[in-house]
């Protein structure tokens, strides 16, 4: 199967890990992968066993549904329960706790939610309920922001008045910049986000390399993408090169997806400032609907509450978000928190660092390290 066998061939990844381990030699490496698919690759394919122990991989905040704060969600609760809506989300945003439970349990006490495969499936429900008005919670980095500006544009086309969007859409360059500002993460390079690149190119990553001197390569997501990516990684590290690089060629154009960057910044504006899970506050992190299509802002439509809601103190998500620990390093990772009883958001996203560490049996560290012997 071509796209698939060839990127999971045990002999290239053998030859990869032995030259990575020639590479390292003895010195120390700490890499970040941005993006929760890659966490999820690398766990399920026990990757980071093949690696020397001297070559590190931490997690980072690439995770859309990881990043969104509770207060949001209860926003979306809020919005759930008004009269005359129906309120349409993705699947796995249905599961993410608010501080008054889910959208399950909003659907269950009466609340008119509904998922949905895309935003256009949202638009569709408005268009067939012209009575209702339909809400549809956007979220998601620059990968799925081009799907929402489409939508918008229809919607306005259509003549369509009774549908508005919960904009949730965040952007991948300040969270890294951010992890690199932080005091608690000492990092050699970066695993830059594949999806996302395909949208955005390689130029919004070249602070990385000149601002504050680590190298990144965009990688692929099969198991051989990440192991060639670590390698080009080393390899910039050993020729005393520090630049973006791009594994992924077979996906990612240097420019993007010129098209969706257009058609993004007719339907979309910056936020001047968006809370982030585990990160806080970021400036200008964020997306909003432009004002051009304000009749479409959910957030204009609705005096929504906004209340800013503390994370449960249990919960390490933000910690795990930065890298900064280990899903089982987490007090209650695998106990109280499992993906049938979610305390955080990284327990019940398919991207998420702790579903990948449940999921694939890494429940601690002694679990993970006789795993890797087996392997």
């Amino acid at each position: 199967m071509r796209f698939v066998d060839e990127f999971r061939d045990p002999a290239a990844a053998r030859a990869l890990v032995k030259s990575i381990t020639e590479l390292a030699g003895g010195d120390e490496f700490k890499f970040m992968e941005v993006c929760g698919g890659h966490t999820h690759t690398i766990y399920r394919h026990g990757i980071e066993h093949l690696l020397p122990e001297s070559v590190e991989l931490v997690h980072g905040p690439g995770c859309p549904v990881c990043v969104i704060p509770m207060g949001r969600i209860d926003d979306a609760m809020w919005l759930a329960d008004q009269p005359g809506v129906i309120f349409t989300t993705f699947g796995d945003m249905m599961r993410v706790p608010g501080s008054n439970g889910t959208l399950i349990a909003a659907k269950a006490r009466g609340a008119d939610v509904r998922f949905v495969y895309s935003p256009l499936d949202a638009l569709k429900v408005a268009v067939d309920n012209p009575d209702r008005h339909v809400v549809f919670f956007a979220v998601g980095f620059e990968t799925t922001a081009p799907s929402t500006a489409v939508t918008l544009v229809r919607a306005r086309a259509l003549g369509v008045t009774n549908f508005s969007v919960f904009c949730n859409h965040v952007t991948i360059v300040p969270p890294i910049k951010a992890i690199l500002e932080s005091p608690d993460l000492r990092l050699s390079g970066f695993l830059g986000p594949g999806h996302v690149s395909t949208v955005v190119g390689l130029r919004p990553y070249r602070f990385v390399p000149d601002v504050y001197g680590k190298p990144i390569v965009v990688a692929g997501f099969e198991p051989l993408d990440i192991l060639a990516s670590v390698h080009m990684l080393l390899q910039q590290i050993r020729e005393d090169r520090c630049e973006v690089e791009n594994q992924y060629t077979r996906v990612v154009r240097p420019e993007g997806n010129t098209q969706a960057l257009k058609l993004m910044a007719e339907t979309f504006e910056l936020r001047p400032h968006f809370e982030w899970r585990g990160l806080g506050f970021i400036s200008q992190s964020a997306l909003k609907i432009h004002r051009d299509y304000a009749q479409f802002d959910a957030e204009a439509t609705f005096e929504m509450p906004g209340v800013r809601v503390a994370d449960p103190k249990a919960c390490q998500c933000g910690e795990v978000l930065k890298g900064v620990i280990k899903p089982w390093e987490c007090k209650v990772f695998g106990t109280a928190c499992t993906p049938e009883t979610p305390i955080g958001t990284c327990m019940v996203s398919a991207e998420g660092a702790c579903a990948a560490y449940y999921n694939f049996g890494r429940l601690h560290r002694e679990t993970a390290l006789v795993l890797g012997r087996r392997g």
